[in-house]
């Protein structure tokens, strides 16, 4: 059973930030390496700490994964998230059917209407 997603980045606790913020999910628990976000469910997304992290690539094939998130309006999520630090880049693939931003640490997502 998938129990957790987890993310390397350079800062844990700013990317979890992030995710709170994007997800409404609670901290569930933290060191300095590692920050857990869950709301209770069996998954969770983690953050670990990665020296010398590099950001993937969007729209290059370094992207290796992404999130895609439902929200009820898009438009307002993507200036909510943009101005939490996420980045719309200008490559947007799939006909406005989603909006791909990418967030502090470079890791590209989806946000879709749901």
């Amino acid at each position: 059973m998938l129990s957790t997603i987890i993310f390397d980045c350079a800062d844990p606790g700013a990317l979890a930030e992030f995710y709170r913020k994007a997800t409404g999910w609670e901290v569930a628990s933290a060191d300095d390496d590692f920050v857990y976000l869950g709301d209770g469910g069996p998954i969770q997304l983690a953050f670990q700490r990665v020296p010398e992290y590099r950001a993937p690539g969007w729209p290059d094939a370094g992207k290796q994964a992404h999130l895609d998130l439902k929200v009820p309006d898009v438009d307002a999520a993507v200036a909510e998230l943009v101005a939490a630090g996420a980045k719309q880049p200008e490559f947007q693939p799939g006909d406005g059917a989603w909006v791909v931003l990418t967030d502090p640490a470079g890791h590209p997502f989806c946000l879709t209407k749901g």
